[in-house]
């Protein structure tokens, strides 16, 4: 190992997505991006981040010497061992079998059973180059279709099989174990290929600093990290299940008193705010997310700083309210100039609460530009924050924040107003 000194900055390049890196409500996030920060903190170095459009990109970034690093899993095999030595985390993935579990009925366990069986796969893809090795090997039978992905993602293919409409696809294990921690009712023990190992990686001159994230890595604390944030990623649920509420008891929480408080401080109906609050927490005042997010409102603790709140506090039912009155009246007023209707506005400061601000922004900026609406929500905005899962988009030229689950805003919207509605007609003001 060289004893070459270690640089003051960390130049490192990543690529935006729902593993590696990504912004949710103003905060940065990532399996890559926190376990890289760890290491930067750690050996006092200042990390300084780009983020790549694609892995291409990021190698050539690593060539030219813009980068030290390639903080994102970087394939190990011959064609990339010329450009990059690999180092710190190495993942294993192979291609599994999506597929229902169906209460009474075995799962596919060997391929051969996939004879006669329909299976979807994205167009051009190793998805389909897999499948149709596995049928030439079998004598043929699987009934294999292509589908053109151009305004969708993998992760709609798996959605696709947990609400019905497809009964199988494809796709690396580790996109189906984040995705299975949103959709609990999906098998995905079957493996279709051989592992596939990945690393991040330096450049060839730089060894030295390979071998000195390797060390790093090997020691108790980084370890202790990565077995967290594997956890936080790939098994901690994700899952919400819709709960019908009992709207007949002539109220809707212990905590209305809070929300006739505080909601006309924004000019919100209360029982609005209550259906956010029952949208984020289900009313549990201890409540804390995968992400962080903490209390009766789901306060991310960067954000209970800048509004004067410890911590510790965001447990207080009504420091929490407090909290995201203060928020929710910021989120309006940044907005006001974007969407002039008082009316359409609500849904939009509803989905800055939710993933943020800037993906709100990007989705504005999205909408301008593929011919939708910039100022509606329904059908327009929200059709243009679910193509930020996309990378088509999501790396286009008018976005700043790059990835988001654009899903979880459009149902995270629509269950709030669906929610008041029956609210505003059930309970009285």
């Amino acid at each position: 190992m060289s004893d070459e000194p270690l640089p003051d900055t960390l130049k490192v390049v990543t690529l935006y997505s729902p593993m590696s890196y990504f912004i949710y409500r103003g905060e940065p996030m990532g399996y890559d991006y926190t376990l890289v920060d760890s290491l930067a903190r750690q050996k006092g170095m200042v990390l300084d981040l780009k983020v790549a459009r694609s892995l291409s990109a990021a190698v050539n970034m690593l060539d030219s010497g813009k980068v030290d690093l390639i903080a994102y899993e970087v394939p190990i095999t011959e064609h990339y061992q010329e450009y990059v030595v690999p180092c710190g985390p190495e993942n294993l993935t192979t291609q599994v079998l999506v597929q229902p579990k169906i209460k009474g009925k075995t799962p596919i366990t060997d391929i051969t059973e996939l004879v006669g069986k329909d299976v979807y796969v994205e167009k051009d893809s190793k998805y389909l180059r897999r499948m149709e090795h596995i049928n030439d090997e079998l004598g043929g039978g699987i009934n294999i279709h292509e589908i053109e992905l151009d305004s969708m993602i993998t992760e709609d293919l798996i959605q696709m099989v947990s609400d019905g409409k497809i009964p199988l696809t494809v796709v690396d294990s580790d996109i189906a174990r984040l995705n299975r921690t949103y959709y609990p009712d999906l098998d995905i023990d079957l493996p279709l290929s051989f592992e596939q190992r990945s690393a991040w990686a330096v450049a060839p001159d730089k060894k030295w600093l390979a071998d000195s994230i390797d060390s790093w890595f090997a020691q108790a604390s980084p370890q202790q990290t990565n077995e967290e944030l594997l956890k936080q990623f790939f098994e901690q649920t994700k899952f919400s299940p819709n709960i019908r509420f009992d709207f007949s008891k002539g109220y809707i929480s212990r905590y209305d008193n809070l929300f006739k408080k505080y909601a006309p401080k924004i000019g919100w109906d209360w029982r609005l705010m209550a259906a956010q609050a029952f949208q984020e927490s289900r009313f549990k005042p201890n409540a804390r997310s995968w992400v962080g997010a903490r209390g009766l409102m789901q306060i991310m603790p960067r954000t209970a700083r800048g509004y004067n709140a410890k911590v510790s506090q965001l447990g207080n039912p009504e420091v929490s309210v407090r909290v995201a009155t203060d928020l929710i009246n910021d989120l309006d007023s940044y907005l006001t100039k974007y969407v002039p209707n008082d009316k359409e506005r609500l849904k939009f400061v509803i989905a800055a609460y939710n993933v943020g601000i800037a993906h709100v922004y990007d989705a504005i900026a999205l909408a301008k530009k593929y011919g939708l609406n910039p100022q509606v929500w329904d059908d327009n905005v929200s059709k243009a924050i679910l193509m930020k899962m996309n990378p088509k988009y999501y790396n286009d030229p008018v976005v700043k924040y790059g990835y988001c689950r654009g899903t979880e805003t459009v149902n995270y919207v629509k269950n709030i107003t669906d929610f008041y509605e029956q609210a505003r007609r059930s309970i009285t003001a």
